[in-house]
């Protein structure tokens, strides 16, 4: 049984995300104080570590959706 190698893209995009993985987690463990976030009408407290993988969700979601609609 022989595998069919990869195609180099799919390689380093896989590496590339671990890499920027691995620097969004150094980042969020770098900034674990608390940190006011106002949002329109509302104020509250949370951590920056919570705080900081909620937002590059967002993000990761929003560019996927974006991306998922220029594909169609």
């Amino acid at each position: 049984m022989s595998s069919t190698p990869r195609p180099l893209s799919v390689t380093i995009k896989k590496y590339a995300a671990i890499v920027l993985l691995v620097l969004a987690v150094i980042v969020i463990i770098q900034n674990a104080e608390a940190t006011t976030v106002r949002f329109l009408l509302w104020d509250f407290a949370m951590s920056k570590a919570l705080l900081l993988p909620l937002m590059l969700g967002i993000g990761f979601l929003t560019g996927w959706l974006v991306g998922g609609w220029r594909g169609r």
